[in-house]
């Protein structure tokens, strides 16, 4: 079975084709194409409301590039969904009848719960019965989400990102309302293990040099990565550090999302399982055509 998952984020587009193979009563997924493609929607929304007419005519091309490779594929089938960018967008609604129209793909436009649920269904094989804050910081959107015993108890989006901009005033008002919802969530309750999923974290744990098979990094260990980063200008993060330049510009305010989140679970230290959205999307395809199988 070849499945394709389509993750239309803010800061960039990411494009999967996984083949699953069946074995013995067990299931292996096998990536056979992978592309992640720096197209910034939500600089535009997050400034102007609307997708603007440079970022549309590559989003089309994009769009197209895709379909063809779904067929060329011979994918079994697909799922493209587009977050906080898209959903926010004046003109995301038009944008995505249009690529339905022009190119027979069909575009989903989730809402933060939806994403979270997606990023937790992948999350959750990596946790025991302990308590867990998840947090997934994206570029328009922050999911948040307290898990104890393998369930989600708690789940909440905020309009905090690493690309979106805001204002003081706006800024200081949503990292307030995260760091009470935070609180209320987590009072009474021992200790609590962070988890981090997204591009940021990953990349922050990879510039860490931890070793570690259970890819926990300590929160004084990530605060060190976010002041060596701040050291280095854009291009030497870009030509030293080998950053991609859709990633040099937004890793410290991510990291800043995580540790502000961090502190106020009081989480000494943040586990980086490495999945994200696109292996929710898979995962939610494979269980999908299980059941229509059986």
């Amino acid at each position: 079975m070849k499945l394709a998952a389509i993750d239309i984020g803010s800061n960039a587009i990411r494009f999967q084709i996984t083949n699953v193979i069946d074995y013995q009563g067990t299931h292996t997924f096998k990536k056979l194409e992978y592309v992640r493609f720096p197209l910034r929607l939500g600089k535009d929304v997050f400034e102007s409301n609307c997708i603007g007419e440079e970022n549309k005519a590559k989003f089309f091309k994009l769009m197209q590039a895709f379909k063809i490779l779904i067929e060329l594929y011979e994918v079994d089938d697909y799922y493209a969904c587009a977050t906080s960018a898209m959903r926010e967008s004046e003109n995301g609604a038009t944008i995505v009848k249009s690529v339905l129209d022009q190119f027979d793909l069909d575009i989903n436009i989730i809402d933060g719960d939806k994403e979270a649920e997606l990023i937790n269904s992948v999350v959750m094989r990596k946790l025991n019965d302990q308590n867990y804050l998840h947090i997934d910081v994206g570029g328009g959107s922050t999911e948040l989400n307290v898990i104890h015993d393998n369930k989600m108890l708690h789940s909440k989006s905020f309009k905090l990102g690493s690309v979106r901009k805001l204002s003081e005033e706006k800024n200081h008002a949503q990292r307030e309302k995260m760091t009470n919802w935070i609180n209320e969530h987590t009072k009474g309750h021992l200790a609590f293990t962070a988890v981090g999923t997204g591009g940021n974290i990953n990349k922050a744990f990879d510039l860490s040099n931890q070793n570690r098979s259970d890819r926990h990094i300590a929160i004084s260990d990530l605060k060190q990565v976010q002041s060596h980063l701040a050291t280095f200008t854009m291009d030497e993060r870009i030509h030293q550090l080998r950053l991609n330049e859709d990633r040099a510009d937004v890793i410290i305010p991510a990291l800043d999302i995580y540790l502000h989140a961090m502190k106020a679970a009081n989480c000494s230290d943040i586990l980086v399982p490495d999945v994200g959205l696109k292996d929710g999307l898979m995962n939610m395809l494979y269980e999908k055509n299980l059941t229509q199988e059986a």
